[in-house]
């Protein structure tokens, strides 16, 4: 029979409410945030609030919670809830700052369940935000079940008989006005350099793997 957790810890865990200046990012933190993430974190903060309070050591070094801190600066805030852990060894707090991060990414979704929840939070508020929970709007559709395969007509795709011998042939070059149109190989360098001219394109518009049906998610 195991024994429960030893800890050296007396007295409850307080929360307080520190100024964000006070607050010093752990040098080794290996946890790297995007802009996108702390965007995401900020419109939680700004709908539901700070509910999750920072995890620091007793000289004000962040343990957990370096990216909330930052999403509240990006949201003018001054100070923040946190909590000190002060029965930590320096050995502890290293392995903490690791062990709060990573334990997060082990933990899976039950899609069922999720499905569900998403749904009924949208129904109890038609107004509400779906992408405050975190997911992207591709990911929403593809679990509430959104069918965003575009409508096409069967017909559409009905490619006519040729009449006669084909007019362009691999090689060929159009000149449209100011556009150029090749009959060529897009996995051939040397059929760009022959659309191109020695000119240099600003933007191109391309989507592979080719030929690969994708259906019931968005594409960005």
């Amino acid at each position: 029979m195991s024994k429960p957790p030893t800890s050296r810890r007396s007295g409850p865990l307080e929360i307080e409410e520190r100024p964000i200046e006070t607050l010093v990012p752990y040098p080794g933190n290996a946890r790297t945030h995007s802009k996108k993430q702390i965007a995401q974190l900020a419109a939680s903060m700004r709908r539901f609030g700070f509910v999750t309070p920072v995890l620091i050591a007793s000289d004000g070094v962040i343990i957990g919670g370096h990216a909330r801190v930052e999403a509240a600066k990006t949201l003018g805030m001054t100070s923040v809830p946190t909590i000190r852990l002060e029965h930590l060894t320096d050995a502890e707090r290293r392995a903490y700052t690791i062990v709060d991060n990573r334990l997060a990414e082990l933990a899976g979704w039950d899609l069922d369940i999720l499905a569900t929840e998403l749904q009924g939070l949208a129904s109890l508020d038609l107004d509400f935000d779906l992408e405050l929970t975190g997911f992207d709007g591709a990911e929403l559709d593809q679990l509430l079940g959104v069918d965003v395969a575009p409508k096409i007509d069967p017909k559409a795709d009905q490619i006519p008989e040729p009449e006669g011998p084909p007019i362009s042939r691999l090689g060929d070059l159009w000149i449209l006005g100011n556009h150029r149109l090749l009959c060529g190989d897009a996995r051939d360098p040397g059929a760009y350099a022959l659309l191109m001219a020695g000119e240099q394109a600003r933007m191109v518009f391309t989507d592979p793997p080719y030929n690969v049906r994708v259906v019931g998610n968005v594409r960005r």
